[in-house]
This record gives structure tokens, C-alpha cells and sequence, in this order.
């Protein structure tokens, strides 16, 4: 069965009026078209759910009444491209980090926990280019145990929608859940609410609700594997834990955008982005992919944007000019 996936970024300050989008303003180098003063953004969060198109999640009223609620307020995308439709979670989870799901030295295609022959030597993805950078960077998985490094699926924590353990330079080579380095960058959800209180949430912040709470599902879940019961459950799962995150990112400087892996029955992924500098309540017909998010991290954080992401087009085109 298919996973999809969803990301959540949230911005700090202020918004703007309401308006619909048509075409991109930024020029593609991290610089907003108008030549205007770019606000700073210091922290990013990002939260995956799971397999669902665009048309499952956006007008459904009544198994996504929360996020329908959001779509009003913050801006959406409507041609969120899938790259690789025809591939299960853990690449596109891949695609997420890297830009890609195929390396020189392996192929990302299943499901499978990081291993040695699942996992690769490539330094070229987004966390180790945040550290070269000294963007602290913190992985919340729900359903681990703080400083460990979660290699292998557990409960309802699935390691293959924790892309940071199949990059050996984070995860160690041979990957190892005693590896102190990929330790160091994961935590429990249930750590998080502490941290927001202190002030203490890092730069980049990738959050991965288990599949009782991403929409995914499974047999000893309450929702089951059903697909509108599972919807309901990610749904109510965001209404609880995303304002206490859209607060801190509020008075903190903070982005948050809301996506999803896989479109499942398209290749159209729903795709939110919350925040102050957010053009309230627009709608962007841009044609984005997973690509684009990371460059427009790279671009949002101030770190050189990877070669396997340069082409894509980032989010300007959501967000008020000067923002990037």
C-alpha cells in the first residue's frame, strides 16, 4: 500500500491581504522579484502526512473540516506534482532530503528500514547541507525514544517516513540506531511542546506524526486502514497539535507548510503554507514538487541550494515580496 506523505511550514509576523496567484515573483535565486529587503525566516517547520490526493483532502468538509478551516486564511497549491507516482513512501520521503530517489551507489523503490544495503553515502542533501551551513536541524518522530536513532520501524513509527536514517553520514555506515551523531537530531514528539515553551526548536524542523495520526493507517489503529476514517484522524491530530506550533512560528520568525507525500489515485499532492508574509487565503496554479520545498528552505534559511533542486520553482509566488 502506497504511503503519502505531508509537510507543514509555518511563517512568523504579520499577513497580508487576501489574494490569488497566478505566476511566480521570485526570481528563482532566492531574491524577490520586486528587489525588495527579504524578511528574515529562522525557523521551518515541515510535517508530512500520508497518502492522499489533492481532491481527497481539499473540499472535503467532513472528514478535513480543520484544514478546509485553514485553506481561507493561508495559501494553497492546486498543481502540486508527484514525481514519482508510481513508487511508494519511502522514496518520495527521500525525494524530500535530497531532491532525488537515485544515487550512485543505490536506488531508493521500497519500503524497506535503513540498512546497508539500503541507505547511502551521498553527502548531498538537505540536513548535511544545513549543518555545513550551521543550521541546527531537529527530526520529531512520534513513537521513538529521544537520542536514539530509529532505523528500524517500530509500533506505528515507520522509519521509511524518517528519510534523515537512510544517509549514512547522519545515520553511520553501516547505519546503527547507536550512531551519536543521527541520535543527536532525533527526538520523541512528545518532547516537542517542552521545547516550544524554551524557546529551544532549531532551525529546520521535520515532524512525523506515526500512522495512527498521518492519515496512513493501519490495522491496530483506531481508524484502521480505511481511507475517510484516516483522513478524520490526521485531521483532528492537526487541530490539536498544529496551533500550539503556528504560535511559536508566529512569534519566533517561523514557516510552516502542510504536504503530502503521494497523491495516491493522481499525482496532484494537497499542499498548504501557513505563516505571517503568507498572501492570505490565495490559491497557486505554479506547478511545484518536493524539489521545491527544499529550495525554498535553502532559499528561507540562507544556505547554497543543491544542484538537484536548482531548476525547481520555489514558493515566492505564496508569500509576500521581500519574504525570501
Amino acid at each position: 500500500m502506497k504511503s503519502a506523505a505531508a509537510l507543514l511550514f509555518l511563517v512568523a509576523c504579520g499577513s497580508s491581504p487576501n489574494s490569488d496567484v497566478d505566476a511566480p515573483t521570485g526570481t528563482g535565486d532566492g531574491t524577490s522579484g520586486d528587489g525588495t529587503q527579504g524578511h528574515a525566516i529562522k525557523t521551518v517547520f515541515v510535517i508530512p502526512m500520508e497518502n492522499k490526493a489533492d481532491a481527497a483532502i481539499y473540499g472535503n468538509t467532513t472528514a478535513a473540516p480543520y484544514i478546509n478551516g485553514l485553506l481561507g486564511t493561508w495559501a494553497h497549491a492546486t498543481n502540486f506534482k508527484d514525481e514519482l507516482p508510481s513508487l511508494d513512501s519511502e522514496p518520495h520521503y527521500i525525494w524530500m532530503e535530497a531532491g532525488t530517489n537515485a544515487f550512485t551507489d543505490h536506488t531508493f523503490t521500497t519500503d524497506n528500514d535503513s540498512s546497508a544495503s539500503n541507505s547511502t553515502t551521498t553527502t548531498e542533501h538537505l540536513a548535511t547541507n544545513l549543518t555545513t551551513a550551521g543550521v541546527p536541524w531537529t527530526a520529531y518522530q512520534q513513537g521513538i525514544t529521544t537520542n536514539t536513532c530509529p532505523i528500524a520501524s517500530s509500533g506505528n513509527y515507520a522509519a521509511k517516513h524518517d528519510p534523515f536514517v537512510f544517509f549514512t553520514d547522519v545515520a553511520g555506515s553501516p547505519p546503527k540506531a547507536s550512531t551519536a551523531s543521527c541520535a543527536s537530531h532525533h527526538k520523541s514528539y512528545a518532547d516537542l511542546a517542552g521545547d516550544l515553551t524554551a524557546g529551544t526548536v532549531s532551525g529546520y524542523v521535520f515532524i512525523t506524526p506515526d500512522l495512527c495520526n498521518d492519515m496512513h493507517g493501519a490495522l491496530n489503529c483506531p481508524s484502521g486502514i480505511t481511507s475517510s476514517p484516516n483522513i478524520k484522524a490526521g485531521d483532528t491530530w492537526l487541530s490539536t497539535e498544529l496551533p500550539r506550533i503556528l504560535a511559536y512560528a508566529n512569534a519566533h520568525d517561523g514557516v510552516v507548510f502542510l504536504t503530502w507525500d503521494e497523491g495516491d489515485a493522481t499525482n496532484l499532492i494537497p499542499f498548504i503554507a501557513l505563516g505571517s508574509h503568507v498572501k492570505a487565503g490565495a490559491t497557486s496554479a505554479t506547478m511545484y514538487t518536493h524539489s521545491s520545498t527544499i529550495k525554498t528552505i535553502e532559499e528561507m534559511l540562507g544556505v547554497p541550494v543543491m544542484a538537484s533542486v536548482t531548476s525547481a520553482t520555489d514558493f515566492a509566488d505564496m508569500f509576500d515580496p521581500g519574504t525570501f
